[in-house]
């Protein structure tokens, strides 16, 4: 059984992610997705990646534009990489990508088959039918040009694709689920996200059924030139009723972010539990060299991120703050405190593969702490905060695609 998920309309950004990023995000993916499996199981992990919300904050807290499609590309390009090694270990294997990588999921599914006892043919097949069903059943003006097919040992699987629509340069991205899908035609997504693109044809929605068995009779008793002509005869006809409702993510074209892209009590109920509750009852957090209390705020985002409900993803922007973007936005990636938050939770997911789990549940504590203060915590603005970690960018190892942070004007003057 599978469904579709959800979708998510994002604006259409072009380029590549620098290396220096991608390894970091290969990394930081990889821990992510440990510490979720070990938490909450396969599955969940699963549920998470088809989650539109969740999947945008994911790539968010990651480094990447928090806005941008190329999100869809990257987290599963570093998921492909960090995951891989351990494939064996968590059962888990990410197949496909963008372009010729798209092309070539069916004949991935068909090895990860022969070496795990799967029915690989049949996983090629649906891959191939839900590609279909998101590139001709749905027909609302995106071509596919991304798929991403993670499947688990025992069968079950996910699948993110996305499709551009170059006319109004927007990427939209759907997502699937084989828990709970009766049919690859009746209704099966669990999520699209994007803006109303207006009437569309959906032959996917179960109010179709009668349409689709009225074109297969139409197929098989008319001629072309008797269908064309029922065709004409259709012109003026009533819209469409409206579609299903499905978790539906709409970002914005532009790159800054803003306070009304964050929940300004979830960022200091963060802010607090970092600040008042780090070092004094997470002392198992501090023990890697280096890690102070902006890597405890990271770690607060990270945290939610594995832990976090549904709801809590409504404002992916926000997750942004916890390791910068590329692009400068909302300021560059802070390197220093990245590589401290992944060597945390990697030791933190060593740990407890060995039956140590003290640092993988201050992580849990972490987070929880964060959603009880929520209610009561203050702090500064999203601009004042912003403008703060620009200022400090040099000292945290600030970089984006346009090279290193340089000090601010008040550092040269400290060094002068």
């Amino acid at each position: 059984m599978s469904r579709r998920a959800g979708s998510a309309d994002l604006p259409l950004h072009g380029g590549r992610v620098p290396a220096w990023l991608g390894q970091r995000m290969a990394r930081l993916g990889a821990v992510v997705a440990q510490a979720i499996v070990i938490e909450y199981g396969r599955d969940e992990f699963l549920r998470r990646l088809s989650h539109p919300f969740w999947f945008q904050s994911f790539g968010a807290v990651m480094g990447m534009d928090w806005h941008s499609s190329g999100i869809t590309t990257s987290v599963l390009g570093a998921l492909k990489r960090g995951l891989g090694p351990l494939s064996a270990e968590l059962g888990l294997h990410v197949c496909g990508g963008r372009g010729r990588h798209s092309r070539r999921t069916p004949e991935e599914l068909v090895a990860i088959g022969d070496r795990t006892g799967l029915d690989g043919h049949g996983l090629a097949r649906t891959s191939r039918l839900v590609a279909k069903v998101d590139s001709a059943a749905v027909q609302d003006g995106f071509d596919l040009y991304l798929h991403g097919f993670i499947v688990a040992d025992d069968g079950k699987w996910v699948v993110v694709q996305q499709g551009m629509n170059g006319d109004r340069r927007q990427a939209r991205r759907y997502h699937w689920l084989s828990e709970g899908l009766e049919s690859f035609v009746d209704s099966p997504h669990a999520a699209i996200d994007g803006r109303g693109q207006g009437e569309i044809v959906n032959l996917a929605d179960r109010r179709a059924e009668a349409s689709r068995a009225a074109q297969l009779a139409l197929l098989g008793s008319q001629a072309p030139d008797a269908i064309a002509a029922m065709l004409a005869k259709l012109e003026g006809r009533p819209p469409a009723p409206p579609q299903l409702d499905l978790p539906h993510l709409v970002l914005p074209d532009r790159h800054d972010v803003r306070p009304q892209d964050v929940v300004a009590r979830r960022l200091h109920a963060t802010l607090a539990a970092a600040a008042e509750c780090g070092p004094a009852d997470f002392p198992e957090l501090l023990l890697v060299p280096g890690v102070g209390a902006r890597t405890v705020r990271a770690l607060a985002m990270v945290a939610e991120v594995v832990h976090g409900a549904p709801c809590r993803f409504t404002d992916p922007a926000r997750y942004s703050l916890a390791h910068g973007g590329k692009d400068r936005h909302p300021y560059p990636v802070p390197t220093k405190v990245y590589d401290r938050t992944v060597a945390v939770l990697t030791n933190a997911v060593r740990q407890a593969k060995l039956g140590r789990e003290e640092e993988l549940a201050a992580i849990r504590r972490l987070d929880r702490q964060a959603r009880l203060l929520e209610a009561r915590a203050t702090g500064p603005s999203v601009e004042a905060f912003i403008a703060e970690e620009r200022s400090r960018s040099h000292a945290y190892g600030g970089r984006s695609v346009f090279g290193w942070e340089p000090p601010s004007d008040a550092q040269q003057g400290e060094t002068g």
